[in-house]
């Protein structure tokens, strides 16, 4: 006998109402030689800009440059992912800084377990609309740090991880 599963449509309703707009995702996978992995998460914030949520795990303990890539391919070791995205055409800075890519994430730092759980919110980019649209772009972890001033990219070492982000159904 089969059941029925009966979800209240107040339920329903307000697991949509919740939701702020666009989401979109990256999942990392390890380039070679590299254990770095997990998942990038983008929500739109309306006027309070994208929220980022990274979750990574593998990850060498200590500093890494983070960052979105102006392609939308992890293909040979990342390198196919290109420079990092910048279509306003800025020099290379810190997330924070008045010029910089719209793709500079700074850095992210590894715990001692090789766990990355960082989450920020930034004006530099949108989920799917505009020139500064993230969907399509890879995400790229690196193997050293940012140094956030050296150009083109901040001297962030090798790629570790990357993904490609993609649209997520909306409700």
């Amino acid at each position: 006998m089969k059941r029925l599963l009966v979800i209240p449509f107040a339920l329903v309703f307000a697991a949509c109402a919740h939701s702020k707009g666009p989401m979109a995702m990256a999942t990392l996978d390890p380039t070679s030689g590299s254990t770095a992995k997990g998942v990038v998460h983008f929500q739109n914030a309306g006027d309070d800009g994208v929220e980022v949520v990274a979750d990574l795990t593998g990850v060498p303990p200590g500093v890494h440059g983070f960052h979105v890539h102006e392609k939308g391919d992890c293909g040979n070791n990342a390198a196919n992912a290109g420079g990092h995205f910048n279509p306003t055409g800025m020099v290379h800075g810190a997330p924070d800084a008045v010029s910089h890519h719209a793709g500079d994430f700074g850095n992210v730092t590894a715990d001692d377990k090789g766990e990355v759980h960082f989450r920020f919110t930034t004006h530099s980019i949108t989920i799917n609309t505009g020139t500064n649209a993230v969907v399509g772009h890879a995400i790229v972890l690196h193997g050293n740090p940012d140094d956030l001033t050296s150009q083109p990219a901040g001297n962030a070492g090798p790629r570790i991880a990357c993904g490609v982000t993609t649209l997520m159904g909306n409700m």
